[in-house]
């Protein structure tokens, strides 16, 4: 809840798909900062803050590429590897001021890395989220370096990649990184594009080899009166949402590094997100990544009285974080019985807008998803995941709309509370998905005011069914 507190009360556009994207932004163009390269403290004064950033225009001139590259560190799976910045820096030798690839340009071109650990030995987990700074610069920090976690030797390491611009590009710090790391960005000619990977497949294997042992038990997540029963048999009743609920699905499942960061704006150098570096780096802004599971751990679960599954935090003194990792492994030893899998129909794994089955497989087998199959379909072909949807989100949102309607919208120039935002986006959704090509009909009716915020929503909770 600190973490949940400090995110509520800096400028930002969170990213969250229980229907479709939107951006947390905080953290803007660098516009009249002032770039010190060696790290050195200055004291940001009121004028530097986020919310006086977030009016600034871009520089004169200044290119607005959506794709940047991201310089992955030598070893990244190992200690070392983890405490070594990653640097953002613009695409096709363009430097990050030409491009805007930077840091203190976090809500439109940031890059945000979250790392999640197993012990094989034991099963235990925990987290840790390596810095990413503008290639040129330095950590923000007293010596400009990071400590190495504290991992076993034989530790899993898997690595996730966010990015609030369009494509994020791999670069290895040597020619044999990303091949050593098993880092995977999509298939050749075919990016997934925001998101991208480090070795999610032996991650998740030795997952599921330390739970078959009995090393890894993974809590459940419980059940909550407070949740009104929906979605006849297709629903989950009483029992709190994992990230493939379709109660809680939508765009982007993927998009779902949590990680956050530390912006002195004066500098535009960033610092990890902990109490050491909130006190040195004074008035510093928060940057967020656009996460698909953010919304669902720090409004939706908290109305419904439901608790995300978390594990130490190596990079914050252990205070207890999710990621996506953890996610995918609660929802894997959770699973609902009509699983929200990533749809072939889904932008980061479509080609040329077709689907590709084997990226769609690529995508799934980082996050420990099932492949393409004919049982997995009955969920999650582009026809059933439309018509989940429809089936199971709408009639949880009309059941629980009187409890959610006292939640805070994530983002109040969309809606002007939970129940509106996530109405929202389920229309949105079902609209960037194509489901209407499934002879489907948008089950969500909007009203907006005159800004165009959503400020309620009526649902047509008749069962549809996909040809």
């Amino acid at each position: 809840m600190p973490r949940v507190a400090r995110q509520l009360v800096v400028p930002a556009v969170l990213g969250l798909v229980i229907g479709v994207v939107l951006a947390f932004q905080s953290g803007t163009s660098n516009s009249g900062l002032t770039q010190i390269p060696l790290g050195a403290y200055v004291t940001p004064i009121a004028s530097d803050t986020a919310a006086a950033l977030a009016t600034a225009d871009p520089p004169a001139g200044m290119k607005s590429p959506t794709t940047c590259d991201i310089i992955i560190p030598a070893n990244p799976l190992s200690p070392q590897g983890l405490a070594t910045p990653y640097q953002l820096t613009g695409p096709n030798g363009m430097t990050p001021a030409q491009s805007g690839c930077e840091m203190g340009n976090g809500g439109r071109l940031g890059a945000f890395v979250q790392a999640t650990v197993l012990d094989p030995a034991t099963g235990a987990l925990s987290v840790y989220e390596p810095l990413v700074i503008t290639q040129g610069t330095r950590p923000d920090t007293p010596d400009w370096k990071l400590d190495p976690p504290r991992i076993p030797a034989d530790a899993v390491v898997t690595i996730d990649f966010g990015f609030s611009g369009s494509d994020l590009v791999q670069v290895g710090a040597t020619p044999t990184t990303l091949a050593d790391a098993h880092c995977v960005s999509g298939r050749a000619g075919s990016a997934f594009g925001q998101t991208s990977f480090c070795n999610g497949v032996n991650f998740f294997a030795a997952v599921r080899q330390a739970e078959r042992k009995g090393r890894l038990k993974v809590p459940s997540p419980g059940t909550s009166d407070a949740i009104v029963p929906s979605g006849g048999d297709r629903g989950t009743g009483r029992s709190c949402p994992v990230i493939r609920n379709f109660e809680v699905a939508g765009l982007d499942p993927g998009e779902s590094v949590t990680t956050t960061y530390l912006l002195n704006p004066l500098t535009g150098q960033t610092a990890p997100d902990n109490p050491t570096y909130q006190g040195y780096v004074a008035g510093a802004t928060l940057l967020h990544n656009n996460s698909a599971n953010a919304v669902l751990h720090e409004y939706v679960d908290p109305i419904l009285g439901c608790t995300p599954f978390e594990a130490p935090d190596l990079s914050d003194a252990n205070v207890p974080t999710s990621s996506e990792a953890l996610d995918e492994i609660a929802a894997g030893a959770y699973q609902p019985k009509t699983a929200a899998l990533v749809p072939e129909n889904d932008k980061v794994v479509m080609d040329r807008g077709e689907s590709d089955p084997a990226k769609t497989d690529l995508y799934r087998e980082e996050l420990g998803q099932a492949p393409v199959s004919a049982a997995a379909s009955k969920s999650s072909s582009p026809a059933m995941y439309c018509q989940n949807l429809v089936d199971i989100q709408t009639p949880f949102l009309a059941a629980n709309q009187k409890l959610l309607a006292t939640g805070q919208s994530p983002v109040m120039a969309t809606a002007d509370n939970l129940l509106t935002f996530l109405a929202d986006d389920l229309s949105a959704s079902f609209t960037s998905l194509g489901c209407q090509q499934f002879r489907l009909t948008n089950p969500v009716t909007l009203k907006r005011n005159r800004a165009g915020v959503a400020i309620a929503a009526i649902f047509d909770t008749a069962v549809q069914t996909a040809p």
